[in-house]
């Protein structure tokens, strides 16, 4: 695997860890689960990467949000999205719930790199001389 692809699957293999921790229940239920949850990675038939996390489910379907812009998370599927060729959901008996995501690579995915590249431009914080377009220095400059 390319080292983008590894990189692209860490953070996607982390966001999917962080809902199962916040939103799932622990695998084997509330009462004689403690507090585990299942992580898996894999590479398909097709030889793209997978990764995958297992919780005990949790009061709602898991579900890209449309967060605001000072909201402190609500990204995670966000961000899934735009890094990985699909992802979806799995339920098997018991409650379980599998979350799981087909990481983009450049092999099979020919327009992986243009995407992550377009992704790193929206998350990148604007330089600090776009900041100084917002009249911040004056306001500072008149506390004196």
């Amino acid at each position: 695997m390319a080292e983008s692809v590894i990189d692209d699957a860490v953070l996607v293999l982390s966001e999917l860890l962080s809902n199962a921790c916040k939103h799932g229940r622990p695998l084997g239920g509330a009462l004689t689960g403690d507090g585990d949850v299942r992580a898996a990675w894999r590479v398909d038939a097709c030889g793209r990467l997978v990764v995958e996390v297992t919780d005990g489910g949790g009061p709602t379907r898991p579900a890209p949000a449309t967060p605001s812009v000072t909201a402190h998370g609500g990204r995670g599927l966000n961000i899934i999205t735009a890094l990985c060729e699909d992802w979806g959901v799995r339920d098997a008996a018991g409650g379980e719930v599998t979350v799981w995501a087909v990481v983009h690579d450049d092999v099979h995915d020919p327009d992986a790199g243009h995407r992550r590249d377009d992704f790193a431009s929206r998350v990148t914080a604007p330089p600090v001389t776009a900041l100084s377009e917002l009249g911040f220095a004056d306001t500072f400059d008149a506390l004196d």
